[in-house]
């Protein structure tokens, strides 16, 4: 009897699988990566100061430094930035401004992004991810800058319309 029960133990044990646990390493839903450059020579990154983005509907900006004070958190100084895109809605509309801290210089300017979505199976531990695809004719759109006759996004190009890669910039803007 001990014999049928050790071999019952040891086929259920065999029919075990290990726990499914995502690798952090695993490509999940790709942020969208913005880089700053020079208009006069697009090839020169450039760093922005004090710019935070702050997403329509949402009540306060994009947390970029969670050790800041109640208002530098929120700054981001840098030449490359991640931001999400909506998933469940075909655009995501952003409130960039620059120079946040200061009351004399900061400017903002809007950046719409319109975009089809695509879930992907990536794994049974994993689940899903999605991908995002610009809109040939309208995927990026900047607006309404503080004043009118000054946007500092001086121009932009969508260096690829499909946003799957975290690791490479989705969208040159120029200074």
């Amino acid at each position: 009897m001990k014999k049928i029960f050790l071999l019952l133990v040891l086929f259920s044990l065999l029919g075990c699988e290990k726990d499914d646990i995502c690798d952090e390493n695993t490509a999940t839903t790709p942020l969208l990566v913005i880089g700053f450059y020079s208009e006069d020579n697009p090839s020169v990154a450039l760093s922005v100061a004090n710019l935070t983005i702050q997403a329509e509907g949402v009540s306060e900006p994009i947390i970029f430094n969670a050790g800041g004070t109640a208002t530098t958190k929120y700054y981001f100084n840098g030449n490359q930035v991640k931001i999400p895109l909506r998933i469940n809605e075909p655009k995501t509309k952003y409130k960039l401004t620059i120079n946040s801290g200061s009351d004399e210089f900061k400017n903002t300017d809007n950046l719409e992004f319109n975009y089809e979505t695509k879930s992907v199976y990536v794994s049974r531990a994993c689940g899903f991810k999605t991908t995002f695809t610009l809109n040939p004719t309208n995927g990026v759109i900047k607006t309404d800058s503080d004043i009118p006759e000054f946007f500092w996004i001086k121009d932009y190009e969508a260096l690829t319309t499909n946003i799957e890669n975290p690791n490479e910039v989705h969208l040159k803007i120029l200074l």
